[in-house]
């Protein structure tokens, strides 16, 4: 038995191998993490100008950013699963589906927010793990504070002020601010 899941390095797929991680626990299975990777231009461009040498830098830079993914998520102590990493060339979608077949496995992907921008431009992984799997899918949703950050990161963005009122809705804990004029050279 298996917990597959999907990697990319993302904060949805970081919560999605936590979750995975937790399964596989739960289970007593082992955390296989997949990152799928393609060649630049896709595979029909790779048909033409890709040689060998620039296929295995981008299987070694998958390999790179799945090892990094798997720090980010748990650091040197681990999900205190075995753990396997895999790189498959392929879409993610199918690279999933392909790896987790045994009806026993267990396939956890994130279900990142879509905007119908990115509905256009790419297809859901989660959405095609439900469709084709054989196996039980697991589609996590994203952290509420990762729809926050977006929205501070828009913020920004557009150098538009915090409202403090935001930050007493309720749920969040009290906490008191004291803002001062003047403070560390300021206005």
């Amino acid at each position: 038995m298996r917990v597959v899941v999907g990697v990319t390095g993302t904060p949805g797929s970081l919560a999605a191998l936590h979750r995975a991680a937790v399964e596989a626990r739960v289970r007593g299975a082992e955390l296989l993490a997949v990152l799928a990777w393609q060649p630049p231009g896709g595979d029909l461009a790779s048909r033409d100008g890709c040689g060998p040498s620039v296929l295995a830098e981008c299987r070694a830079a998958s390999a790179d950013r799945l090892r990094d993914a798997l720090g980010t998520a748990f650091g040197v102590v681990g999900p205190g699963v075995p753990v396997a990493g895999l790189t498959v060339r392929g879409t993610p979608g199918a690279a999933l589906v392909d790896t987790a077949r045994d009806p026993e496995d267990l396939l956890v992907v994130g279900a990142g927010p879509r905007t119908p921008l990115r509905r256009l431009l790419r297809p859901s992984v989660a959405r095609y793990c439900l469709a084709h799997a054989t196996c039980p899918v697991l589609s996590v949703p994203p952290s509420p504070l990762q729809a926050e950050l977006a929205a501070a990161h828009r913020r920004n963005l557009w150098r538009l002020p915090l409202d403090l009122r935001e930050l007493s809705r309720p749920g969040w804990k009290a906490c008191e601010c004291t803002l001062r004029r003047g403070s560390r050279g300021g206005a």
